[in-house]
């Protein structure tokens, strides 16, 4: 007797909390933070100091992009997979669009994304993630499933040459 197929979990349901937390408690915690930094040092200087942080985040952005450009384009022409370069690629960009937001919650957490001293540790943390939702897609698969279509048709069983 066929057994039934698994009913598969949801995974949209993260998703949702994810888009409650990005829109609705982000925007309120750097809005409280920017109301207590008001309050203790005054409003001019809470925003000449947002000036100042995006002007040095801009600074750090472009200086570390030019970092990792280098190394991506020095482990391309080697000739080597450019892993860890394309995720410091990708942890720059994301800094840098958050060190562009007004806001110190999320200029922190740019900072940290972008810092050549902090960079690794949040490379670990995505390559954990990218990985593990990698993997976790091809979990509850059946080895029937990876094998594709039935052939319609004669199948010639032959090999693949490759002149190189």
């Amino acid at each position: 007797m066929a057994q039934a197929p698994r009913p598969v979990r949801r995974r949209r349901s993260w998703l949702g909390w994810l888009l409650i937390v990005a829109f609705v408690v982000v925007p309120l915690v750097e809005i409280y933070v920017l109301i207590q930094v008001g309050q203790v040092i005054g409003p001019w200087w809470t925003i000449l100091l947002l000036i100042a942080d995006s002007i040095l985040g801009g600074w750090l952005i472009r200086r570390e992009g030019r970092k990792a450009w280098r190394a991506l384009t020095i482990a391309l022409s080697s000739g080597q997979m450019p892993a860890k370069e394309l995720a410091d690629g990708a942890l720059i960009l994301i800094g840098g669009t958050l060190m562009l937001t007004p806001g110190f919650v999320s200029d922190a957490v740019g900072i940290l994304l972008i810092l050549p001293v902090t960079r690794p540790v949040a490379r670990r943390l995505l390559t954990q993630v990218v990985s593990r939702r990698l993997v976790g897609g091809f979990v509850g698969v059946r080895q029937a499933d990876m094998q594709g279509p039935r052939p319609r048709g004669p199948v010639i069983r032959g090999e693949v040459l490759d002149d190189e």
